[in-house]
């Protein structure tokens, strides 16, 4: 009996660790704040059911006044009102018009559709618009429901509060970094959050990979590096006339000449890059590369391929 008693003591002890260090790693997990109740708004889409005549019932569209009109009563406002609110409101019209009675009138609101408070996403992703702001939403959240950021999209994310909007927010965002970057910060109805477009650094000619290179913020690319990145230069390649094309403020372009053989004996400094450069590997002799650089400048599209650097 005694051994029993024992057992079933340090089992009990055993449990309440167990439980008493689950809880401590929950307390200590980041909560998000509560999300502040929504508030109808003009051009939102209710749903009002009243219990004791579904005939009452239906869904209306708050006008620009954020009025709706209601079968018996007519006109009210709603705007602004949370829809727990709206619903006091309706009962309390159909009870003062003696339609039902104080201890029968039993309404609720659902709203449908927000036209104004939904969460505003653009910018670097797949699926830009308008989305639902119920609940707790997370910065994560809406730019997944966005379809993710595209290739071309910046590690800071602009986060503009309607309650706020002189003082945005910037938060760095990078899902697809060697150690991924989601910050676990809250949007609230009528944010906008922008993703910014990276800057972009263009390899083209004959190279091993020709495309678009992510110039992020957070380090330099240089055309030694950049060169690494698109696999190198392809057979017959003139490394002594590789043209740089480099866009000006006023968007005059102008082809300057880099000697990456020397670049790469270490003999000639290597050239830091900027968003929107042109790196052109010309093949032979190269005589005409300048006006080459520049004539293919002029046709990269939309479609040239887009790849991230993995060291960000």
């Amino acid at each position: 009996m005694a051994k029993t008693i024992t057992r079933a003591a340090a089992l009990w002890i055993f449990l309440f660790m167990q439980a008493s260090f689950v809880g401590a790693q929950q307390s200590g997990s980041p909560v998000p704040n509560a999300a502040p109740p929504l508030k109808i708004g003009s051009g939102d889409l209710i749903e009002v059911t009243i219990f004791e005549d579904p005939t009452l019932s239906g869904h209306y569209r708050v006008d620009e006044n954020g009025d709706v009109t209601v079968p018996l009563i007519g006109r009210i406002h709603l705007a602004g009102l949370t829809a727990e609110d709206a619903a006091k409101l309706i009962e309390k019209g159909y009870v003062d018009a003696e339609i039902l009675q104080p201890d029968e009138a039993h309404a609720t609101v659902f709203i449908s559709e927000y036209a104004t408070q939904g969460i505003v996403v653009n910018g670097e992703v797949k699926s830009p618009g308008v989305y639902p702001a119920l609940g707790i939403r997370t910065l994560n959240d809406v730019i997944t429901a966005a379809g993710g950021v595209t290739q071309a999209a910046a590690s800071k994310v602009v986060i503009t509060h309607r309650s706020d909007p002189s003082n945005p927010t910037i938060v760095e965002y990078n899902p697809e970094a060697l150690r991924p970057i989601i910050p676990n910060v809250q949007v609230f109805p009528g944010d906008t959050v922008m993703v910014p477009r990276a800057g972009l650094v263009y390899v083209i000619g004959n190279v091993n990979k020709s495309g678009a290179y992510v110039l992020d913020g957070r380090r330099v690319l240089t055309v030694e590096e950049v060169m690494g990145l698109a696999g190198g230069t392809g057979r017959g390649a003139s490394l002594k006339r590789v043209q740089l094309v480099r866009t000006f403020e006023d968007g005059r372009k102008e082809a300057i000449t880099i000697p990456l053989n020397l670049i790469y004996k270490g003999t000639a400094p290597d050239v830091a890059l900027k968003d929107g450069d042109i790196v052109y590997v010309p093949t032979g002799t190269g005589k005409f590369a300048a006006e080459q650089a520049l004539t293919s400048a002029l046709q990269i599209g939309t479609q040239i391929a887009i790849y991230r650097v993995g060291a960000f």
